[in-house]
């Protein structure tokens, strides 16, 4: 491929993964490229851009290896600057703060050994104390869109060397909304991971209890192909957990139950923009073929309130002490404000918050016995640096609304583009987006969420960041955790509504499809049993009868419940039933129940009925 080509090439996963995989360009190109695209970096998005000759000789290390084994084979990507690369300073935006580690952080090091190509460290909110991008002694981080505008923080450049196409992805941090307000004010994904999942060793703490890295890419695919790297439990990091089983995937469920804030609770900071932008977001969820669910979000909001004006801003204080103590004329004028603010709260303090977050915390879990998911917007409002400047503290607070709660719940989230707006002041349409939420461990599901929310957006919507790329087809994708779940193809009386569905209810089995076999199968009523309550049972029995000409598909549904509960499912089943597979019209196969050949004597052929509520509703209308 000529460099006139790679010029012009998007970065998004697939589309220079495939170049780098073909061979038509190689990592040495792309470090080429990478700095081409960075110039003299008008954005301030950049702290340290490691030295060309140190980048070639990493890209030709690369290439003598080969791409084999290398997921993220010759991908570049930014690292933010609270995150370790070995022989790069750490600055966390301060430059008295200074150090330089011999070790890349633990997530960082994955990256590496997966074949990404660490470009250098991106700017942001000094000590990740800000949600706006201008709190940097390196200079305010200015939007990808318009320069006039906040980039977001407090992980600013790491979404704003994304968003302008010169790396691939980008790792931030999001304690408050670090990682999801800079991907609506950029038109990226923003993927907040469930806490511990991503090693925060080599990690310059904000909160430590609340802290974990963020991925920002162009794409949700992109995202989960890099969080499939970067999840990895660490025994050196105490607050890191294992990823858990997800369950039923609500990406992939035809009618997700979206929650949405009651009106009365929306917040736009008086922007009439972003109100209609938010309506149009939530047409947006309905064409998904969402069920939309109004929810109260009163006991969300006092635990947003909770973060900064409660005792966790004493974890700030704590992170920096010695330094802010010994040097605090070194830290940003407002930054500094904050974070010795935290040393007033009392221990007391910070019991009697701790109380008040668990009550929250009940109030809150509620909320998933109703949904599936929660959407919220990202931020109320999109200021102008100028605004942002004028009233640090009140203008940044705003852009917290909806985030500051994420972490003290210990929810996971991704934040989405929703399209483009008129802003009053901007030059040029600016983006919008929303943010999908659920308890802990629906990475996967949320980003499964995030795809088919992105794939359905039209026009200038479906474009890459400020690149004006458009978005690449969606190609299989395996997930990053298991599910922990397994599917069972149902014919008869564990139906829903049937007699023995309760079977599957009670072991939180999930209906996912009612669909049909493939057209070679057969379907027999067994003689009636009578239970040990005194019911009289009717049951199936389904035959694969392949060459069969009577065969024909039949009528069945596909239920989903969790791989523990499936050997106490299978053990109450009586003979002359048991599972076997099925295999269903789109050419799957799935556990399905399968019958005894001696049992078919004397049994009822009613395969003519294409399913057994068909042959039930017959039986009615004219009983023996």
């Amino acid at each position: 491929m000529s460099p006139t080509d790679l010029s012009t090439l998007s970065f998004d996963l697939l589309s220079l993964g495939q170049a780098l995989q073909d061979g038509a360009v190689t990592p040495e190109d792309v470090v080429v490229e990478v700095l081409r695209r960075i110039g003299d970096d008008p954005h301030h998005a950049w702290i340290t851009v490691r030295d060309v000759d140190v980048l070639r000789e990493q890209a030709r290390a690369l290439m003598a290896q080969g791409p084999a084994g290398k997921p993220l084979y010759g991908i570049p990507f930014a690292v933010k600057d609270n995150i370790d690369l070995a022989g790069v300073p750490t600055t966390a935006g301060c430059p008295a703060y200074a150090y330089t580690p011999a070790a890349s952080a633990f997530v960082v090091q994955r990256l590496v050994e997966a074949g990404a190509l660490p470009i250098g460290k991106t700017n942001l909110d000094q000590f990740a104390t800000g949600l706006n991008g201008t709190r940097s002694p390196f200079g305010a981080c200015r939007n990808a869109h318009d320069p006039a505008f906040v980039s977001g923080g407090s992980s600013s450049g790491s979404a704003v060397s994304v968003a302008l196409g010169q790396v691939s992805f980008s790792l931030g941090t999001d304690t408050a909304g670090s990682g999801r307000v800079p991907a609506f004010f950029n038109h990226l994904v923003g993927l907040k991971p469930s806490l511990g999942l991503l090693s925060a060793r080599g990690v310059v703490p904000a909160c430590r209890t609340l802290d974990t890295v963020s991925i920002f890419a162009l794409t949700a695919d992109d995202a989960h192909r890099v969080f499939s790297v970067a999840a990895a439990f660490d025994t050196e990091d105490a607050y890191a957990r294992p990823a858990e089983p997800h369950g039923v995937d609500l990406g992939a469920l035809a009618a997700p139950r979206i929650g949405v804030p009651r009106a009365d609770q929306l917040d736009f900071c008086g922007s009439a923009v972003d109100a209609r932008a938010w309506a149009d977001a939530v047409e947006h969820a309905r064409g998904l073929g969402a069920e939309i669910v109004e929810l109260d979000i009163a006991p969300l909001l006092e635990t947003a309130r909770l973060l900064y004006g409660g005792p966790w801003v004493a974890e700030r204080y704590q992170a920096i002490r010695a330094f802010i103590d010994a040097q605090p004329d070194a830290v940003f004028p407002v930054t500094r404000e904050i974070t010795l603010g935290g040393a007033r709260p009392l221990a007391a303090d910070a019991f009697a918050a701790q109380y008040r977050l668990k009550a929250l915390q009940r109030q809150a879990a509620q909320i998933w016995r109703q949904v599936d998911a929660l959407m919220t917007p990202t931020a109320p409002t999109h200021p102008t640096i100028e605004a942002m400047l004028a009233e640090p503290i009140a203008r940044n607070s705003e852009l917290g609304l909806y985030t500051n709660f994420m972490n003290l719940l210990d929810w996971a989230a991704v934040a989405v583009p929703a399209g483009f707006v008129e802003r009053p002041g901007a030059a040029v349409p600016m983006p919008h987006g929303v943010t999908l939420c659920a308890p802990a461990h629906q990475d996967v599901p949320l980003l499964h969420l995030a795809r088919r929310w992105q794939a359905s957006l039209q026009g200038c919507a479906a474009t890459l960041g400020a690149t004006g790329q458009p978005l690449p087809p969606a190609q299989p994708l395996v997930p990053a955790v298991p599910s922990g779940q397994l599917r069972v193809a149902v014919c008869g009386a564990h139906l829903e509504g049937q007699p023995l569905n309760s079977q599957l209810t009670s072991r939180g089995a999930r209906l996912i499809a009612r669909t049909t076999t493939t057209p070679d199968h057969r379907l027999y009523a067994l003689p009636p049993i009578v239970t040990p309550a005194g019911q009289r049972l009717l049951r199936p029995a389904l035959v694969h009868a392949p060459g069969d000409p009577l065969s024909r598909a039949i009528e069945v549904e596909v239920w989903e419940l969790p791989a523990r509960e499936f050997g106490s499912f299978v053990a109450a089943i009586p003979a002359p039933l048991g599972i076997g597979k099925t295999r269903l019209a789109n050419g799957s196969v799935v556990p399905g129940f399968i019958c005894e050949p001696a049992a078919l004597e004397g049994a009822t052929d009613i395969t003519r009925f294409g399913g057994w509520r068909a042959w039930l509703t017959a039986c009615a209308s004219h009983p023996v």
